[in-house]
């Protein structure tokens, strides 16, 4: 179980851009049974310059935001937590 704030952030974030995120993962193939936000349990986030970055995960998929906007989503790498670049990870355009 995820403290209250964390699941709130995970929530608002995921909530903000529902149909991007549902797109995302459509087009990855990561869709699976649905989009359930109840199994995104974790958060991490970081600011470069200008623009935050957060990456919201359940056990098998990470999605990237930068901002508010969803950019790409992957399977879940563990090694992605403590990373010292974890956006390395993703696809990210421009």
């Amino acid at each position: 179980m995820t403290a209250p704030t964390v699941e709130a952030a995970i929530h608002e974030l995921m909530d903000f851009a529902w149909n991007h995120v549902y797109d995302l993962l459509e087009e990855r193939g990561l869709l699976g049974d649905g989009l359930f936000v109840e199994e995104y349990t974790g958060i991490q986030s970081w600011v470069e310059d200008l623009t935050r970055c957060t990456v919201v995960h359940s056990r098998a998929v990470a999605v990237l935001f930068v901002d508010t906007r969803p950019v790409d989503a992957i399977v879940f790498p563990h090694d992605i937590l403590g990373a010292d670049n974890p956006k390395s990870f993703f696809s990210v355009p421009g």
